[in-house]
């Protein structure tokens, strides 16, 4: 009976040992991806965006701190023309003004002194007009000599001179003479921008020896933008190249010109010369002084320039997504090089002519993936 119960159990354990080596024999095996890096698109995906990878001229650019000034041309300093209390400042800094429109009175005595010769010599002349003409009259009656009629000539023509004179005198003043009094009103002698008002009310003005101008006007319709280059550099600055100038103020933004003028010494004490690029400012968002840079092309080399947006970086690694065809993408590990605005320079990994995606890699999955 014991014996019978051992062979049973050997048979047994035969069999179970026999049947695990079958199953491990028969069990389908997982096949090796050999594509492991590709990636296919989900089937409800939209969105994902793709362009071929060209070569084209990446330039090499060239910044230039600098900053923006007005152009001397356009800036007008205007001085009271004679010396006197001011009594009123009509305008602000960046007030905008037009051309006749008043900036500043005065009392001042020397109008007041010219306008009362003017006045003087008018009516000296009207006296020595009429005793002209009294000559003149006797002369035909033979009643003076003729060289008191000469006299009287040449006294009117004198009287009519100083009247001439004083007239003067007084326009230079900015006043009609005619019509002046003894407070002189300071005119703008242009439109533009007050850039600086240099008195106030109750100070006594100096006329031009004065040690700053009632107000500064510029027209900032224009304005420059000027930086230094180093000497080595100077290739980079030709004149009527193109040039863009972006400022602190308005991150992002740029303005383009072109090189107007490079000085034509190199500051001893810098090394560098000073570069020109003017920039119009019709709706008047540059202000004089700020500071920005101006960017010039140095060089240019031919390479593949994709939107950063194509590149995924993972750490210190990037890659990108290059479609295989029929709905399927290649994840490539890439390197970058140069940063050219919102394009990234691409060294390897990409070859031009190849499609890649530009926007939407979230949307894809790997092969096999629910």
């Amino acid at each position: 009976m014991k014996s019978a119960f051992l062979i049973l159990l050997v048979a047994f354990v035969l069999v179970g040992c026999g049947s695990g080596s079958s199953s491990d024999n028969s069990a389908p095996r997982t096949p090796k991806n050999d594509s492991a890096n590709t990636e296919i698109v989900a089937s409800d995906s939209k969105g994902i965006q793709t362009q071929i990878a060209r070569s084209t001229a990446i330039p090499e650019y060239l910044d230039l701190p600098a900053h923006i000034e007005p152009d001397p041309t356009r800036v007008v300093h205007v001085f009271a023309p004679v010396g006197g209390r001011i009594v009123e400042m009509k305008v602000h800094p960046w007030d905008h003004v037009e051309k006749g429109q008043t900036l500043a009175t005065l009392e001042s005595s020397d109008l007041a002194r010219a306008v009362a010769d003017y006045h003087k010599a008018v009516a000296d002349n009207q006296v020595k007009q009429k005793a002209l003409a009294r000559a003149q009259d006797l002369l035909e009656h033979k009643a003076i000599a003729e060289k008191d009629f000469e006299q009287a000539q040449d006294d009117a023509e004198q009287a009519q001179a100083e009247v001439q004179a004083a007239r003067e005198q007084v326009q230079v003043f900015g006043m009609d003479p005619d019509h002046a009094s003894t407070q002189l009103v300071v005119k703008a002698p242009r439109p533009g921008s007050v850039l600086d008002v240099g008195a106030a009310p109750g100070e006594f003005s100096q006329a031009l020896s004065a040690p700053a101008p009632l107000a500064t006007i510029a027209d900032v319709t224009t304005l420059w933008a000027l930086g230094d280059i180093y000497e080595q550099d100077l290739a980079a600055a030709k004149l009527g190249e193109d040039a863009q100038v972006t400022l602190n103020a308005y991150p992002g933004q740029r303005w383009s010109g072109h090189v107007s003028v490079v000085s034509g010494a190199v500051d001893p004490n810098t090394r560098t010369l000073r570069v020109r690029v003017v920039l119009l400012n019709s709706d008047g968002r540059i202000k004089p002084q700020m500071f920005g840079s101006i960017r010039l092309v140095k060089s240019s080399a031919p390479g593949i320039l994709v939107p950063a947006t194509a590149v995924i970086r993972e750490g210190n690694d990037a890659s990108m997504f290059v479609a295989e065809g029929n709905g399927h993408f290649e994840r490539r590990t890439v390197e970058i090089g140069r940063t050219v605005n919102s394009s990234l320079e691409i060294t390897g990994g990409v070859n031009a002519g190849e499609t890649i995606v530009t926007d939407g890699s979230l949307l894809l999955r790997s092969v096999g993936q629910d």
